[in-house]
């Protein structure tokens, strides 16, 4: 753990405060645990990283100063869109990538540092230093050439001379000379670049440490687990740290992990048969473009959704197709995406999710019962945020970027949290297949056929999704009258206009919303929904202004007394 000098635990659902355990990672040069759900004051130890150059908290909910980071030798810092407060320290504000946004920070002067407290400047070099720095690189080049020549003239020397020494040595064999001089051989790159998700990871026991990450693959890390465990060894990534070792046990390791680190089982016919009887009409769910979705309730309790592909789906393409998909989504992991647990092959194709008992957000929005109570402002305002999450998280942290090309409020669904679960990602190329319309009412003018779909038409359609939390009304409603059956056609002209969006708003809501959230709520819309694709923003910056809204409305997001989920699922 001492020797390990970059850290990398970004985009893996942590929770809870990051604990002192800093004290004796004196050589971490880097460090990322950004895009987390970690909180607190930032713990004291971060004092003794003085090999410190870059730090990555941005997109968590950390509180308290940044007075730790004071007297590091940083070179790069984000820590954006958190919850810190006080005055940003006067020796980071030289920093040259310093970003700090999205926080509640104080204004006017700071006060002086405690008497004796160095300050280390953070300043670039001036061109004189950088001169005599070029300088110095150039001595060292060519006395570094000299002396790899005097070396290789030693090394031809000894090695004639000990050919006429010893003709013994003309024996050896070739096993016994690899086998006196074996050395650490880097994994062959070829070997690496069979798997489409790569991934670097080191573990130990129970803990699991992300080093360098394609989206695919991400991983939990428990930081409590972490904290317990000072004597465990971690290794970094091997560009960071080059240890001598086997490089074929290595690359097995490698491949047990990847075969080890998803989630997705496959269920037998038979099973799901049983758990839907037999996909009887009374467990049907729903049916979308590609297929219909049944609940699957089992006698130890659990209860998971069944989607099953329409076979058409299949005609123009081979089964193994749908392998590939398999594999491609079942590595996708984010808090905000309903991930894909299991799958079947048998005779029929489907996929296997996690069932929530809420439903989805076109439920509660359009479906209200006795069981249901409407969504509050700040319930509508974390579904809009954790739905654009999942979106960013598809568009700018997969690589390559997937498209959804069906985002409605139908897949949208509710945890018992009634925090938002993005369904129906990956199956792009199904949706190209069918002949049906996407989500009436969520297109964007620019998609007269499926294959037409882009990114910026995925923001369209979340777009659509933010009017039907903000109106209460469907996208597309024939009961309206004709001015206002288009949801996008009748609300956007409004969307600028006070007075107009107020008569707007969902009545569920009874008036109880800040005015001011309303308005930038509205705003946000406006962007998103624009007829010209190049107009709309890319979903992180959707993001960002959601964040910027609810900093803005001092909302507790965590705290949201006024939803309720839900009765339990009734028995069959």
């Amino acid at each position: 753990m001492k020797e390990l000098n970059s850290l990398n635990l970004a985009h893996n659902q942590l929770n809870n405060q990051l604990g002192d355990m800093f004290g004796s990672l004196t050589k971490l040069k880097q460090l990322d645990v950004s895009f987390n759900s970690l909180s607190g004051n930032l713990p004291q130890s971060l004092k003794s990283l003085r090999n410190l150059k870059k730090i990555h908290l941005q997109n968590n909910q950390f509180s308290g100063s940044l007075n730790v980071l004071a007297n590091l030798p940083l070179d790069d810092v984000n820590v954006e869109n958190n919850k810190l407060t006080g005055w940003v320290p006067e020796e980071l504000k030289d920093i040259s990538n310093l970003k700090t946004g999205g926080n509640s920070w104080s204004t006017g002067r700071a006060p002086p540092p405690p008497p004796g407290t160095p300050h280390i400047k953070h300043s670039k070099k001036k061109d004189g230093e950088s001169e005599k720095s070029g300088k110095s690189v150039v001595i060292g080049v060519i006395i570094a050439g000299i002396v790899i020549v005097v070396l290789a003239i030693i090394i031809i020397v000894v090695s004639l001379s000990k050919r006429r020494s010893s003709a013994r040595s003309l024996h050896l064999s070739e096993e016994e000379r690899r086998s006196q001089h074996r050395s650490f051989t880097p994994l062959a790159s070829q070997e690496l670049s069979k798997d489409p998700f790569p991934y670097t990871t080191t573990e130990n026991k129970d803990v699991t440490l992300v080093t360098g990450f394609n989206c695919n693959d991400s991983t939990s890390v428990d930081i409590k687990a972490l904290q317990k465990s000072p004597s465990t060894s971690v290794r970094s990534s091997v560009s960071d740290c080059v240890q001598s070792f086997n490089d074929n046990e290595f690359a097995k390791r490698l491949n047990s992990r990847r075969s080890t680190s998803l989630r997705c089982n496959p269920f037998s016919l038979g099973e799901l048969q049983i758990g839907t009887a037999n996909f009887a009409s009374g467990r049907l769910l729903g049916e979308g473009s590609i297929g219909r979705v049944y609940r699957a309730k089992y006698a130890d309790g659990k209860v998971l959704a069944v989607k099953k592909i329409n076979p058409s789906l299949f005609d123009d393409g081979p089964p193994e197709e749908f392998s590939k998909i398999v594999s491609s989504i079942s590595k996708l992991r984010h808090p905000n995406i309903a991930e894909l647990v299991g799958h079947c092959s048998e005779q029929e194709h489907m996929l296997v999710y996690d069932y929530f008992r809420n439903g989805s957000l076109h439920d509660f929005l359009h479906l209200s019962d006795d069981f249901s109570k409407p969504l509050t402002w700040n319930t509508r305002i974390r579904i809009a945020l954790g739905t654009a999450r999942a979106v960013e998280y598809l568009h700018e942290i997969c690589s390559p970027p997937l498209v959804h090309k069906n985002i409605k409020s139908a897949n949208i669904l509710l945890d018992t949290d009634l925090n938002p679960r993005l369904s129906d990602y990956g199956l792009a190329s199904f949706h190209q297949r069918t002949s049906q319309n996407l989500g009436a009412g969520y297109n964007a003018p620019e998609c007269t056929k499926p294959s037409a779909y882009t990114l910026k038409s995925d923001v369209y359609s979340f777009g659509v999704v933010m009017l039907e939390l903000l109106t209460g009304r469907k996208p597309l409603d024939s009961s309206k009258p004709k001015a206002e059956q288009c949801l996008v056609r009748w609300a956007t002209p409004q969307l600028h206009d006070i007075i107009a969006v107020e008569k707007m708003v969902d009545p569920a809501l009874r008036g109880l919303y800040p005015p001011k959230s309303l308005f930038r709520f509205a705003d946000i819309i406006a962007l998103c929904v624009q007829s010209e694709p190049e107009f709309r923003p890319p979903a992180s910056e959707v993001v960002q202004a959601l964040v910027r809204l609810v900093q803005c409305s001092s909302m507790k997001m965590k705290e949201d007394l006024g939803a309720f989920g839900r009765g339990d699922d009734y028995d069959d």
